[in-house]
């Protein structure tokens, strides 16, 4: 029966109505209907459909039919039941069985994992997007509250207030292995615990009255957003296919730059109300941007999903899809119980793994500048010349700018399934736009020259470090392996803003030369990295097909997620992406 229907597969798919499976059946052959109020596809259907070959999802015979004996065995009483163990065979069937060529059946189609992506990226992308905007600006806005006169206020001297910045990243770093708890902890009380943490810690910061209790405030907050941030690219990834991570990963991070647009708009709005009232500037400030992330945390609570399987959004059919969907990305066995849980074999793997820590390096480059502009910059444009309020509202724009272009290079990343060009690119972005700055300044030019190069500056380490995290992930072959690639890229990573922190003390003023040519440096290090990478992945992808193509049967395609038959990656198969 297998060869007969072996040579007759493609004659069936396009001519024959889907059959359906019965538990009481003998047959060892299922299929999905392809409509689903329908026994069968017309040919216009079945035309549309086999335009979507990408989409098709795979079965060996000699794996179903042990499945389906097993459920055939199990005594159906009820309708609800006939189908609930339909759906379980089929599950099961698909998560143990990605690769096989014998027979091809549609288990979803292209429409329902459109609409399943659609809900995903509305409820879930964006949603965390909220939240990563409002940590960011709990983060970055002690840079607005400087100029609106918490150094005035608190009496410190330059070297204090860099030490309230280096404080909360001593911390960040420190607490940068709390990214592995999202496999052990339920993602939506993990997740709500950081929010209402770091929520409290910024509104707290309002009542600061010495150097002293602001610096434990500010460690304090590195800790709550530690155990977030760093997380969310990994938590994506439960959700998401490789080839769909950086353009999601780029609505994330571009809620950064988004932030710190609003948190200039915003405390140029507070500045001027806080003449009104008797409360100090940069106290409001530090409570009207740190309180919305206490009443958040409860909507996390209850809304953010652990897995595809526990979305409240979505419905039981697309539950399943998003599921199937993903079997070809994941430790199938442990997809398909939605148990979670950490493998010490393959976190050592990742640990002896040379492209983790060149990735690492590449993300510490970028974080030498990324974290030094935000806090900096409204200081800087006012040592150029502008008034404290002029200076809360010219921040905006640079940040605003980089927003479009972080979601359009990591759209054309997925899009073209590229990281090393859009890497690049990106660092030369950022070389150029430091360089404009540091060489202004060095030739005493204009203050338009240097708040131009802002533009190129933030735009460049903004998209950069999209695609270094997208690549993070995208490099490693099961969650335990990608929690491990994204805890050493962040403890390494985030050593670099101990070093930006300290770039622009106040005896550099007004031009801070120094500053801006040593991120150019940095910059362009990020290039010269991801080029060192991409030549290693390449010869890797070139091993790989090599022992690929002496398997019988199988496919090299690039990309391509290799499984074995009891739904282990195996890692001869795995290619890179570059």
């Amino acid at each position: 029966m297998e060869a007969s229907l072996e040579s007759h597969n493609l004659n069936r798919q396009r001519q024959s109505p889907a059959p359906q499976y019965s538990p009481q059946s003998d047959g060892a052959s299922y299929a999905e209907p392809l409509t689903p109020n329908s026994a069968s596809g017309s040919d216009h259907e079945m035309d549309s459909i086999s335009g979507h070959e990408d989409l098709e999802r795979t079965f060996e015979l000699k794996t179903i039919a042990p499945l389906q004996q097993h459920f055939n065995s199990q005594d159906h009483s009820t309708i609800d039941g006939d189908i609930e163990h339909r759906s379980s065979f089929e599950e099961e069937a698909a998560m143990r069985q990605g690769h096989g060529r014998k027979e091809s059946f549609m288990l979803y189609t292209p429409d329902e994992e459109h609409n399943v992506l659609k809900k995903l990226d509305k409820r879930l992308v964006l949603f965390v997007a909220i939240l990563y905007m409002l940590s960011f600006l709990d983060r970055s806005n002690i840079g607005n509250a400087k100029i609106a006169g918490l150094s005035e206020d608190l009496q410190l001297s330059s070297s204090q207030y860099q030490w309230l910045l280096t404080a909360f990243y001593i911390t960040y770093i420190l607490f940068e292995w709390m990214t592995l708890l999202y496999r052990v902890v339920p993602p939506h009380i993990y997740i709500a615990l950081c929010v209402a943490s770091w929520g409290l810690v910024a509104s707290l910061q309002s009542v600061a009255d010495s150097f002293t209790s602001m610096l434990v405030l500010r460690a304090l907050l590195g800790v709550g957003e530690a155990a977030f941030g760093p997380g969310v690219p990994f938590y994506l990834s439960f959700f998401y296919k490789r080839e769909e991570l950086a353009l999601r990963t780029g609505l994330f991070i571009s809620a950064a730059p988004l932030a710190t647009s609003f948190a200039s708009t915003l405390a140029w709005l507070i500045t001027k109300a806080a003449a009104k009232i008797p409360i100090a500037a940069w106290r409001l400030l530090f409570l009207v941007e740190g309180f919305p992330s206490m009443i958040v945390a409860v909507f996390v609570w209850h809304y953010m999903p652990d897995s595809p399987g526990t979305a409240k959004f979505l419905t039981q059919r697309q539950k399943k899809v998003a599921r199937l969907r993903l079997r070809k990305e994941k430790d199938t066995k442990q997809e398909f119980s939605e148990k979670s849980g950490l493998k010490m074999k393959e976190i050592l793997q990742t640990l002896a793994d040379p492209k983790c820590y060149i990735t690492a390096a590449m993300f510490f480059s970028c974080n030498v500048a990324f974290s030094s502009l935000p806090p900096f910059l409204p200081t800087i444009l006012k040592e150029m010349g502008y008034t404290a309020l002029t200076s809360q509202a010219l921040s905006a724009p640079p940040y605003l700018f980089s927003f479009f272009v972080v979601l359009l290079v990591a759209y054309l990343s997925d899009r073209y399934r590229s990281r090393n060009f859009y890497v690049c690119l990106s660092a030369i972005m950022g070389t150029v736009g430091y360089a404009i700055i540091a060489i202004a300044g060095w030739r005493r030019a204009s203050a338009g020259w240097r708040y131009a190069g802002v533009y190129a500056a933030s735009a460049g380490f903004f998209s950069a470090i999209t695609i270094i995290i997208t690549w993070t992930i995208n490099n490693q072959d099961s969650d335990s392996k990608k929690g491990t690639g994204m805890v050493m890229l962040n403890i390494i990573g985030q050593l670099g803003p101990l070093l930006g922190t300290r770039l622009y003390p106040d005896s550099d003023r007004p031009y801070y030369v120094k500053g801006m040519s040593v991120c150019a440096g940095f910059m362009f290090l990020v290039f010269a990295l991801s080029l060192i990478l991409r030549t290693i992945l390449a010869r890797e992808n070139a091993k790989s097909r090599i022992a690929y193509s002496r398997i019988e049967g199988e496919d090299d395609e690039e990309g391509g997620l290799g499984m074995e038959d009891d739904g282990e990656v195996n890692p001869e198969r795995f290619m890179y992406i570059l």
